[in-house]
């Protein structure tokens, strides 16, 4: 049976076929994230952390950091801060050291920079998960010697010199190519934790298909692990939610083994919050004046003014527990059961012992 460990310095993490599925929770990542970017830029890593908590809290079995920041004001100063290969290894270490430092959970190393993933692997603690290799040439031999190296498990996405195929063959057949050469280096199949590429289904409306078909072969044929980046499934869709919350058990069903994807509801801000009253308000519903903001949005289903599990945490666990991983339904009890308040304490059982 296949698995794949990833290790902190006290905890593991498996991605196994008979195992839970995996969440690699990916929210620490400067990409498309302005206000990360410049708070890096200013060495301020109270979001990184508080993201590392917030998805921990959440359920994330691994946490991804990525450290793809682009230091757009330094670059004025100093021409080498827009090169990526100066700016992620130092930082790479920095926000490694700084999650280590605050939670102990299995890391996965993500960048596109060699040196950034050197300078991660030498950071991490335990038996981190590299992030990424693909069929490039120069990528393969620029990587793998670093997985032999560090003894690590790496994500390898099935993609190559000719780009993202649309045919679903040829992505098995990058895979496979992958494995063999990661072999040809001593590295193992069960270190390989390959990730078949999912399309938009917006954009085309196999992708869904392309994905499970892919999947089921990658397990059976080469006997690997699978990822991927699992909001890409409904990009540009409206209630992406909902379709997440569909692909994710679809896939676990045919064998998916993990996912790279964000397990945190977003908490309601202040700017929402005033909205929905002023909305409340032109309806002519009169609210108490000194009504706790957390009543408020729990009342009107609007989520949480704190980070929570995201709805897709509730799909994978119900997901484990159908199709076996989750003895018992144990971890689903456990994740629904409403949280004790502060001051109280759960009502005990049992029978009252007679005087």
């Amino acid at each position: 049976m296949t698995r794949t460990i990833v290790e902190s310095k006290t905890k593991t993490a498996i991605i196994g076929f008979d195992q839970p599925f995996c969440v690699i929770g990916e929210r620490i990542n400067p990409t498309g994230r302005k206000i990360l970017a410049e708070e890096l830029e200013r060495g301020d890593f109270s979001r990184v952390e508080a993201d590392a908590i917030a998805q921990v809290a959440a359920g994330a079995n691994i946490l991804d950091i990525n450290s793809g920041a682009v230091f757009s004001n330094k670059m004025a100063e100093d021409p080498r801060y827009a090169d990526n290969n100066f700016v992620e290894p130092a930082l790479m270490k920095e926000m490694v050291e700084r999650v280590q430092a605050i939670v102990d959970i299995p890391l996965c190393i993500d960048s596109s920079v060699p040196g950034a993933l050197e300078n991660g692997l030498a950071a991490a603690e335990g038996r981190p998960l590299l992030n990424s290799v693909t069929g490039e040439e120069e990528r393969l031999e620029l990587v793998l010697p670093l997985v032999k190296k560090y003894n690590v498990p790496v994500v390898a996405i099935s993609n190559d010199d000719t780009g993202i195929s649309e045919d679903p063959d040829v992505r098995f057949a990058v895979a496979k190519k992958i494995v063999e050469r990661a072999a040809d280096f001593g590295i193992p199949a069960h270190d390989i934790v390959v990730d078949p590429l999912v399309m938009p289904i917006g954009a085309m409306g196999t992708a869904g298909l392309q994905v499970f078909t892919l999947v089921r072969r990658l397990r059976e044929e080469l006997g690997v692990n699978t990822t991927c980046g699992a909001s890409n499934i409904s990009f540009g869709l409206p209630n992406r939610h909902g379709i997440n919350n569909a692909f994710l058990p679809m896939a676990i069903a045919a064998g998916m083994t993990s996912a790279i994807m964000n397990p945190v509801a977003l908490p309601v801000g202040p700017k929402k919050i005033a909205e929905k009253k002023a909305e409340i308000a032109a309806a002519g519903i009169i609210l108490p004046e000194d009504i706790d903001d957390e009543v408020f949005v729990t009342l009107f289903g609007m989520g949480s003014t704190k980070p929570r599990a995201g709805s897709e945490m509730a799909a994978i666990r119900a997901a484990n527990f159908l199709t076996d991983n989750d003895p018992s339904g144990n971890d689903w009890i456990k994740f629904n059961r409403a949280p004790v308040k502060e001051g109280e304490g759960r009502a005990r059982t049992g029978r009252r012992r007679r005087g």
